[in-house]
């Protein structure tokens, strides 16, 4: 990982080492990436970490187990919303956190809610995106995002937000498609944590199929709902209107 903060690794209790770089700032947000992808792009890349240090805030960016530098169990047992979280917890841990905002982004959005409710105490404000109240790997099929990711086939249906991920997989160097297709199995294995007893907030990209179902989400929730107009699951990611509703909830001055 890269960045201008100091990197760490938190043991969890089953072992796991997440890999993880805490960028300078006071009272840093966590922020949790999503599905085959690193904490250094959703977050170094996009300009979530200097827009927090522009407000005075640092960042807490792991890589999820099965991700970047963090250990990649090829077991789908290894892999669910509560475990992933834990993993956030032995981070907390690591770097003598008590209480932390979260910003959380497509799969890292459940990872999140899953922290909530394991650790609420831990959590003060969360800010998820991307997300509605659909479960993606089960909706797509779990054998079909097995296959292309094991076996480099085609099987996911082209108008699925999956299908570009997965035909970028393929040409991406030293992904480890074996730990990615545990993590599909695991995850899709369990419900969607669609709970929050922290203020939470809600951002969705105006096209972006992966939110269907966004209206519903918020009000399980309980959260505010900010829809970005014309952004879809990737762009979402980027835009300043994302930032500008999220740090002011998270109590930052917006500089973006």
């Amino acid at each position: 990982m890269t960045g201008s903060g100091h990197e760490g690794v938190a043991t969890t209790g089953d072992g796991m080492r997440i890999a993880y770089v805490r960028h300078p700032g006071d009272d840093p947000v966590l922020l949790v990436h999503g599905f085959a992808t690193t904490g250094a792009l959703t977050w170094e890349a996009t300009g979530w970490v200097r827009a927090l240090a522009e407000a005075g805030r640092g960042a807490i960016v792991p890589d999820l187990r099965g991700h970047g530098g963090s250990s990649a169990p090829h077991d789908p047992a290894a892999y669910s919303p509560e475990l992933l979280a834990g993993d956030l917890v032995a981070v907390l841990d690591a770097e003598g956190l008590d209480r932390v905002d979260v910003v959380g982004y497509s799969m890292g959005s459940w990872v999140t809610l899953a922290l909530v409710g394991l650790a609420p105490e831990r959590i003060h404000r969360v800010v998820v995106g991307g997300i509605g109240t659909v479960e993606q790997f089960a909706r797509w099929g779990v054998d079909a995002v097995r296959s292309a990711l094991l076996d480099g086939t085609d099987t996911v249906p082209p108008e699925s937000p999956l299908a570009p991920l997965l035909s970028s997989l393929r040409q991406a160097p030293g992904v480890d498609t074996a730990a990615l297709a545990a993590c599909v199995s695991g995850m899709a294995a369990h419900p969607l944590p669609l709970r929050s007893s922290a203020p939470t907030m809600l951002v969705v990209g105006e096209v972006d199929p992966v939110t269907d179902g966004r209206e519903e989400a918020a009000a399980a929730l309980g959260a505010e709902l900010v829809v970005l107009p014309r952004r879809n699951h990737v762009t979402s990611l980027s835009a300043r209107a994302f930032k500008q509703a999220a740090l002011p909830f998270l109590g930052a001055v917006v500089s973006v």
